[in-house]
């Protein structure tokens, strides 16, 4: 990573920390991007080329989701179930990135309380989905039916592996949303029956 990647990764994990501290304390209606921003120590105006509410500076995956995902290699030619294996090791490899990086503990806790962030989150998860098969047809890789179906499969895939999360912190169980992940689909592949394309 450069050092214009590692300062925008910096600045990326500050506005998240500071947007997580404050609603923590305050709750989502309480707190505005204006304070967020004078916390991370940055301008409002900076706080949206990085995100554009402050939903998104709590759950920021979802933007590095789309750009993960659109600029995938994928070679030509590939069938639609070629194509769903590349992008869903793409998601399954920024989950873990993820995990590594940010508070999702935190995350998932407030979208329990915050029904705002939970609303956000899934207008994020539809705007993957859209971006996923646009790119997928602009690219002339499949027509307009398997590559939404496959950017809506991705976002299904991502929702369900946090959400069995959220759920088995709530029951105070163990678990790992890259496992999940994985659980969801092999769960998936079983719907699908055998020598499905």
């Amino acid at each position: 990573m450069g050092i214009r990647e590692e300062r925008k990764a910096a600045t990326l994990k500050a506005i998240q920390a500071a947007a997580l501290d404050l609603v923590e304390s305050r709750g989502l209606d309480s707190v505005t991007v204006g304070q967020i921003a004078a916390r991370a120590g940055i301008s409002e105006r900076t706080f949206f080329r990085y995100c554009d509410s402050r939903e998104a500076a709590i759950v920021p995956a979802q933007h590095e989701l789309i750009e993960a995902v659109t600029g995938c290699e994928i070679a030509s030619g590939s069938t639609s179930a070629q194509i769903f294996r590349v992008l869903a090791a793409e998601c399954r490899k920024l989950l873990v990135a993820e995990i590594r990086a940010s508070e999702y503990r935190r995350i998932s806790r407030l979208i329990v309380i915050e029904p705002k962030l939970l609303l956000s989150i899934t207008r994020q998860e539809e705007a993957f989905a859209a971006a996923t098969a646009q790119e997928l047809q602009r690219r002339g890789l499949l027509p307009a039916m398997p590559a939404l179906i496959i950017g809506e499969t991705l976002a299904a895939l991502w929702r369900v592996a946090w959400q069995c999360f959220g759920q088995a912190e709530r029951a105070g169980e163990p678990a790992d949303p890259v496992e999940l992940f994985d659980a969801a689909m092999a769960n998936l592949a079983q719907l699908a029956g055998p020598g499905s394309e």
